[in-house]
């Protein structure tokens, strides 16, 4: 889809009807070179886009149908909560784009991917421990009988997988590691749950990895940011 485009025009609509913040991937061609882009906008109660971010490295053979960003590196949008913003699947695992994001004060940190192993759970924890913030892990569940009856060409390999080919484990964790949700495994389903965002502040106070405990005299991080 383009952005901003008829789909997202439509998105926007409904997000402004409920009011709420709504993060989503998509998709997305570049309105210029047609590139396509695996990306995730952020869009603010009145239904306006708020924040573009494109995949700064598709992952393994997401090459073959994305390209690298070049531009919306590391957006973060404006909540009353403090500022909301993420990072695509194994970014996660780029420890500089992490404290790209510390750096601009991210109290709550979304995390969409389909890594539904133990490890992935891991990860999470520490971001939240290490950026002490609050970290939505939003994983997908899907199974064998959700890909499209009509893809004849892919129709043997699809056979072949098991029933349920990811098994989601979405989950959110607090600013010191805990689980606030038990990772939702197997099933598709809403999770609830009430951010006490004066925690975020509390547990810098023992360590903060872009304030008092950071060292800036021999440690730097250059962002090109744009």
């Amino acid at each position: 889809m383009l952005v901003p485009g008829p789909e997202t025009e439509t998105i926007g609509r409904i997000v402004k009807k409920l009011g709420v913040y709504l993060s989503i991937g998509v998709s997305e061609r570049d309105k210029i070179n047609s590139t396509l882009y695996n990306s995730n906008l952020i869009f603010a109660p009145t239904g306006e886009i708020k924040a573009v971010h494109r995949k700064l490295k598709p992952t393994g053979s997401e090459r073959v149908v994305w390209g690298d960003a070049d531009r919306g590196y590391f957006p973060v949008v404006s909540t009353p909560w403090g500022p909301l913003g993420g990072l695509i699947c194994w970014e996660n695992y780029m420890p500089l784009a992490r404290v790209a994001l510390y750096q601009k004060g991210v109290t709550i940190y979304l995390a969409p991917n389909t890594n539904d192993n133990p490890e992935w759970q891991d990860t999470m924890k520490h971001i939240a421990v290490e950026g002490h913030c609050y970290v939505i892990n939003s994983d997908v569940f899907f199974t064998k009988k959700s890909y499209p009856e009509n893809m004849l060409a892919t129709r043997n390999e699809i056979e072949k997988l098991p029933e349920i080919v990811c098994r989601g484990g979405s989950a959110i964790i607090d600013p010191y590691g805990h689980m606030i949700t038990k990772p939702l495994w197997d099933k598709s389903g809403i999770i609830y749950a009430d951010l006490n965002l004066n925690e975020v502040i509390s547990s810098r106070m023992e360590f903060d990895g872009i304030g008092h405990y950071s060292r800036p005299d021999i440690l730097k991080l250059s962002v090109k940011d744009e």
